[in-house]
C-alpha cells in the first residue's frame, strides 16, 4: 500500500507541476509577459486622444441679436465650441438641456472664447443669457439624436 500511495502522490505531483507549467505557458511565465517569445508582442495601444482633439468643432457666431451655429444637426457626444461676437454688445453662450447646463464668458465685442461640452440626446436650448438678449430673440434651439431643426 505505501508503493501504491507514493507512485499516487507522485503522479498528482507530476500533473500539478504540469498544469502550472501550462497556466504559466498561457499566461506569458516571465517572458515580459509576452510569452517565450516565440510570439510577437501585441501592438501597442493608440496614443490617448486628448478630449479637445476627440470634440466635434462648432462655431457659434453671436450677432446683435441673433445666434448662427456652424452645424445644424447634432448626436451625442463631445463638441468644443467657438463663440465669436460679431455684434456691437457684449454676449455669452448658454447651452441647457438633458446633459445639463453650460455657458462661455462675457465675450466683448470682436472677442472669441471657446465652450466644451458634452450632449446627450434630446433637445436644448441655446441663448444668450446677458441682459434679457435671449427675449429679444437671441436664442435657438438643437435636437441631439433625432430630427432637426431648421434655423
Amino acid at each position: 500500500m505505501t508503493g501504491t500511495l507514493s507512485r499516487t502522490r507522485r503522479a498528482g505531483l507530476g500533473l500539478a507541476a504540469g498544469a502550472l507549467a501550462g497556466l504559466l505557458a498561457a499566461c506569458g511565465g516571465s517572458g515580459g509577459g509576452y510569452g517565450s517569445g516565440s510570439a510577437a508582442a501585441p501592438a501597442a495601444p493608440p496614443p490617448a486622444k486628448s478630449a479637445e482633439a476627440a470634440a466635434t468643432p462648432v462655431t457659434a457666431d453671436l450677432s446683435d441679436f441673433h445666434i448662427a451655429l456652424s452645424k445644424k444637426t447634432f448626436t451625442a457626444g463631445d463638441y468644443a465650441f467657438t463663440v465669436k461676437n460679431t455684434g456691437h454688445h457684449d454676449h455669452a453662450l448658454e447651452i441647457e438641456g438633458p446633459g445639463g447646463e453650460q455657458r462661455s464668458k462675457t465675450l466683448e465685442p470682436g472677442e472669441s472664447g471657446k465652450l466644451d461640452i458634452t450632449l446627450k440626446d434630446g433637445t436644448y436650448e441655446v441663448y444668450c443669457p446677458v441682459d434679457g438678449h435671449k427675449d429679444l430673440g437671441m436664442k435657438t434651439e438643437i435636437t441631439v439624436g433625432g430630427a432637426t431643426h431648421g434655423y
